[in-house]
This record gives structure tokens, C-alpha cells and sequence, in this order.
């Protein structure tokens, strides 16, 4: 499924909560759920290694994988 909202409304709602502003204003005032921007901030979080998970670029990469091994099992 194609992500519905494009990266730079991605990074720029990530920009104001970094700076400062609370994540359910932020959420509401650009037509998301608080608890996406919780999910694109965490991921945000994994990508600048702040914290451990699998990064936005590593992520294709593991399914891709994981499918193979799925193929190769059956």
C-alpha cells in the first residue's frame, strides 16, 4: 500500500514537533491522527539511530529477504 502523505509533509510535520510543539495540536492542525505522527516520529527516531529498529532504508530490503525465504521454504 503507497504511503498517502508525501515525504516533506512527513519531515515537516516531524520539523514542529521537534521544535517544540505539542503532538496532538500538531496532529490536529494538519488533519492526521496523533498516533501517526507518534509512528512517523519513532521511525524518525530509528533513522537518526536514536533509538534501535529497523530504518526506512533497511525496511524494503528485510521484506525482500523475508520473501525469498518464504519461497525458498515452500
Amino acid at each position: 500500500m503507497p504511503n498517502p502523505y508525501p515525504p516533506e509533509f512527513r519531515a515537516r510535520a516531524i520539523a514542529l514537533v521537534r521544535a517544540g510543539r505539542q503532538i496532538n495540536t500538531t496532529a490536529y492542525e494538519l488533519g492526521i491522527s496523533a498516533g501517526c505522527l507518534h509512528n512517523w516520529l519513532k521511525q524518525d527516531r530509528i533513522d537518526r539511530g536514536e533509538i534501535i529498529g529497523t530504518t526506512t532504508v533497511e525496511a524494503p530490503e528485510l521484506r525482500a529477504a523475508r520473501k525469498r525465504i518464504r519461497e525458498h521454504e515452500t
